[in-house]
């Protein structure tokens, strides 16, 4: 009996079901297990609700006490019995044409209850209050004024639309999470369990060593490979920032800016392609492109994310005279033997993007990689043992149990594209931003920014894409924005509201490991990540910045915009080779703009005033350093 209750624990509960729900899904889309959309996805809802009710309390104050163990009890009670009932009924439903009795009714009540609550446990009060918002649009909108007025519905019709088909819970969002998301959150889980963290690690150190800011600048490539699997820059914060904070602070780096590197670089890893985070292959799956579409669109602004968080850690380093530091934390063996030893990380990598420039779907590249990570660890370690199944088992528990969370979004991003489709609001909220533009898209785009940074603040990436991209991306659609670009502005907006205060996810986790003040750590990762807030305007005035133009269009894109974000960062430090002037500043920002909105006037304009910045730098270089005679 005692060996028996050792083992009969939560923890390990939760460890078996988390292994159980990998498994399951990765059965299905290999293919050997055959089932229809809406059980699969019924199924999905079930079990990942579910456990989340295990994991999350229902509030600090009551974890691990009786109270929180009925009502998890219950919750797990109802989430099982409402999907169970759905499983059965579904067919019916939709053979009838949508018939459905009192019982379906009273089971989907049960559901939109289950992932409110969901929702709030698992993402936080903020998804839950904006789907609850938008949930009682259709009893209000007979009362709302202006164009928000509706005709209104009744409570069974928007219960029937959002439990009994794809239109709402089981959506599109619920179907990526089921397919996509989850295989690659196991993905990410096993490149973690077989030493892929460590091996990123010492290559960035490595990449960097000798160089003025190496600590700074092995953090940024650090938290890119890192940020690339995980999808939460919160996350990524909390991964790499134990390792990448102290090292920046012993180099030179005051504890808020160190802190604030590290934010701005894991906040980008989640528009690194080729897995850009769980949001990416949402956005394949709404606009309907092949996720190889999204990538291609995205190399050019995550380069120049990148390219100008390098710049901006230099330009710090300069300002701040921190010199090259030579000394590493790495070992001394030869770079081969390091390549050798990370070779099977390297040709996971390679498969996965080799396989989906194939025309292979995401899952299916992702479950070959997985593979062949795998059968590299075997073939460079010589041995299968139980330490090596260990980390198969534990990695697929673990990549299940991260997407519970993800799940709870979807299911609650999917309440509110029902009701948008329901009631029309969708194509009101168009209108409200077009009205309130005047038709100018200069402005609508602004208020589209505001509104996405202001949907975003307080959410996990996915969460936040996901609302904006069924609320905000269709007005500028309206507008005449391409589909794509208009899902990939709203989606960058998303992605930096994690270091956009005055909540700023991403860099409160980083003030906390850093020990410095979590606001003064928003604002800096806010200014050092400036870029951003301009580059989803370039990209809609420039499709060669989302390589949607000519050849020669997106070569001069490549090149211009390189120089602008540059300049904007030599704006933001106010240093070049050293300190400038405000005046100067004013040019470089104003030069880094000009050549990030692309035309060839525009870039003209741009060269003559980063031309004139880099005059004055050097006339005050020489100045300062007169020759002697």
């Amino acid at each position: 009996m005692t060996w028996l209750s050792r083992y009969l624990t939560v923890q390990n509960g939760v460890f078996a079901a988390g292994f159980a729900l990998g498994a399951y899904h990765l059965l299905v889309v290999s293919g050997v297990i055959a089932i229809s959309t809406m059980p699969m996805r019924v199924t999905h809802v079930m079990l990942a609700l579910s456990l989340l009710f295990v994991i999350k309390p229902a509030s600090q104050k009551l974890a691990g006490t009786k109270v929180n163990a009925v009502l998890t009890v219950l919750l797990v009670a109802a989430a099982v019995g409402a999907s169970v009932w759905m499983l059965m009924r579904w067919k019916a439903i939709a053979f009838s044409g949508g018939i459905t009795t009192d019982t379906d009714f009273a089971a989907g009540v049960v559901l939109l209850i289950i992932v409110f609550e969901a929702a709030r446990r698992g993402i936080g009060l903020i998804l839950a209050a904006i789907t609850f918002v938008f949930f009682l649009y259709p009893f209000a909108a007979p009362y709302l004024p202006g164009v928000l007025e509706g005709r209104g519905s009744t409570l069974e019709r928007i219960v029937v639309v959002l439990t009994t088909d794809t239109a709402g819970i089981y959506g599109i969002p619920v179907g990526v999470a089921a397919t996509y998301i989850i295989v690659f959150t196991i993905f990410g889980a096993l490149l973690s369990n077989f030493g892929a963290g460590d091996f990123f690690f010492q290559l960035s150190v490595r990449s960097t060593r000798g160089l003025r800011a190496a600590s700074a600048k092995a953090a940024v490539l650090f938290s890119t490979l890192i940020g690339m699997v995980s999808g939460s820059a919160a996350g990524n914060v909390a991964v790499t920032g134990t390792v990448t904070i102290p090292i920046m602070k012993r180099e030179g780096y005051a504890p808020h800016q160190a802190a604030s590197i590290e934010a701005v670089a894991s906040t980008g890893g989640q528009i690194m392609p080729p897995v850009m985070g769980a949001a990416a292959f949402i956005m394949a799956e709404i606009v309907g492109v092949p996720y190889t579409s999204v990538m291609a669109a995205a190399i050019l602004p995550a380069l120049l994310f990148f390219g100008s968080a390098f710049v901006v850690v230099h330009l710090q380093a300069v300002k701040s005279g921190i010199a090259p530091n030579t000394s590493t934390t790495t070992s001394e063996e030869p770079l081969s033997r390091a390549l050798l030893k990370g070779a099977p990380f390297i040709a996971a990598f390679g498969t996965l993007i080799t396989m989906m420039l194939m025309g292979y779907s995401p899952f299916m590249a992702s479950l070959w990689a997985m593979l062949v990570l795998i059968v590299g660890d075997v073939v460079r370690n010589r041995k299968i043992d139980m330490e090596f199944a260990w980390k198969i088992v534990t990695s697929i528990s673990e990549g299940a149990r991260s997407v519970v969370t993800i799940s709870a979004a979807c299911a609650a991003a999917g309440i509110i594209a029902g009701v948008l489709g329901v009631t029309g609001l969708g194509s009101k909220i168009a209108t409200l931003i077009d009205l309130a533009s005047g038709g100018y898209l200069l402005l609508a785009l602004f208020f589209t920014m505001v509104t996405s940074i202001i949907l975003g603040m307080g959410l996990p990436t996915t969460a936040a894409y996901l609302i904006l991209a069924t609320v905000v991306a269709p007005a500028l659609v309206k507008l005449g924005v391409p589909v794509l670009t208009a899902h990939f502005f709203v989606f960058y907006y998303g992605c930096i509201s994690t270091i956009t205060p005055p909540v700023a996810l991403a860099s409160y986790v980083a003030g906390g490991i850093a020990g410095a003040d979590v606001n003064k750590v928003g604002w800096t990762a806010a200014s050092y990540a400036a870029t951003s807030f301009v580059l989803p305007f370039a990209f809609v005035y420039g499709p060669g910045l989302l390589m949607n133009a000519s050849l020669v269009a997106n070569a001069a894109a490549v090149v211009t915009a390189a120089i602008g974000t540059f300049a904007i960062a030599v704006a933001i430090i106010g240093t070049l080779s050293r300190p400038l002037s405000a005046s100067a500043r004013a040019l470089a920002a104003a030069a880094g703009l000009c050549l990030l909105f692309q035309g060839w006037l525009s870039a003209v304009i741009g060269i003559l005033l980063f031309l004139a910045v880099v005059a004055i730098d050097r006339t005050q270089s020489a100045t300062s350093n007169p020759k002697r005679t």
